[in-house]
């Protein structure tokens, strides 16, 4: 899959949880919207290597985007947006290990569950003679003792779609939590269980429950990604 345009340039700051501060090759200092909700801990540094990207929509307030950085191993896909772009285009193109087979693909399903308000996936797929499986995808980022670990911030939010997945499983459906591993360090995923070990501990019921785990490397490429493979999960964290 191509990103559009890059622009290279080095990060200088990250502030006010959305904004960061960008050095273009010219000297030009320009902010830019940086669409995380985390920590982005470990994902940033002063005078790393980062890439914009840019729209000429007027009615945006900032023309920037900050999609990646780079930490001394490869790229870090820091926006949570682009990934869930990244994910279902792989999906519909059934390249995604473990969800292949679906003739078909539904982008942000909703999904209704007793004494839970109106929510939505990111993904459904359908195919005949096959369960319907709903695919919620998490940007990963986090690498921590050795292991690709998530959440880096403690994730309400998260812990709610793990619960619907698992209501989804049991109506007969697939339900799939699909961690995107957007950084090249990491053999092994794990919960973060010192950040947040509420989501830790669901994760661990919700699968012994049925609701599938996957983590998937998404690889860097100069004008891109492509998928990669599974990485080895492990619950006990």
């Amino acid at each position: 899959m191509r990103f559009p345009p890059l622009t290279r340039g080095r990060i200088l700051r990250r502030y006010q949880r959305f904004l960061a501060d960008v050095e273009l090759p010219g000297g030009e200092v320009v902010a830019a919207h940086c669409p995380n909700t985390g920590s982005m801990s470990g994902c940033w540094t002063p005078g790393a290597p980062a890439e914009l990207s840019a729209s000429d929509n007027p009615k945006r307030k900032l023309r920037w985007t900050l999609e990646r950085v780079d930490m001394g191993q490869g790229w870090v896909g820091v926006n949570t947006g682009r990934t869930n772009q990244i994910m279902v285009w792989f999906l519909e193109r059934g390249q995604v290990p473990g969800l292949k087979g679906y003739s078909s693909l539904r982008r942000e399903p909703a999904y209704r569950a007793p004494g839970w308000p109106a929510s939505r996936f990111d993904a459904l797929l359908t195919a005949d003679g096959r369960r319907d499986c709903y695919v919620e995808v998490k940007n990963t980022t986090l690498y921590a003792e050795g292991a690709i670990r998530f959440p880096d911030a403690k994730t309400e939010r998260g812990r709610k779609h793990l619960l619907l997945l698992r209501h989804a499983v049991s109506e007969g459906h697939r339900g799939v939590i699909l961690f995107a591993v957007n950084r090249p360090e990491g053999e092994v995923f794990s919960p973060a269980r010192t950040i947040d070990p509420v989501y830790a501990d669901t994760l661990s019921a919700v699968a012994a429950d049925g609701v599938e785990v996957f983590a998937v490397r998404i690889h860097h490429t100069p004008k891109g990604v492509r998928m990669g493979g599974l990485l080895p999960v492990d619950l006990s964290g």
